[in-house]
């Protein structure tokens, strides 16, 4: 029996995983997270947070929880704009080595 040889991954289980969406996918993990991590290290309520970023509190419970359809990447960065932060989109060619992809850094 042929073992299969094990071909080395990349730093995003999803990819490996097989998902055709996964660099999309990653970001709307990135963009959660940093939210969520905002909203902790202020201390605010899911009511407060809310208000803050002009949405029901069932959607923050929602980002909260990663229960993330529905939400655009375009609501996300909204949201962090609304928390004070700076989001900013690159675009540069890609390098015949790694191909075109994207990446989200928060």
């Amino acid at each position: 029996m042929a073992r299969r040889t094990k071909e080395h991954g990349t730093d995003n289980v999803l990819a490996d995983s097989g998902f055709p969406d996964a660099e999309e996918l990653t970001a709307k993990v990135i963009l959660p997270k940093k939210i969520n991590d905002i909203v902790e290290k202020r201390g605010l309520t899911q009511i407060e947070a809310a208000e803050l970023l002009g949405m029901p509190q069932p959607k923050i419970s929602a980002i909260r929880n990663y229960r993330l359809r529905g939400f655009s990447m375009e609501r996300l960065m909204q949201a962090l704009t609304s928390l004070g932060q700076h989001v900013e989109i690159v675009v540069i060619p890609a390098k015949s080595r790694t191909g075109a992809r994207i990446d989200v850094a928060a």
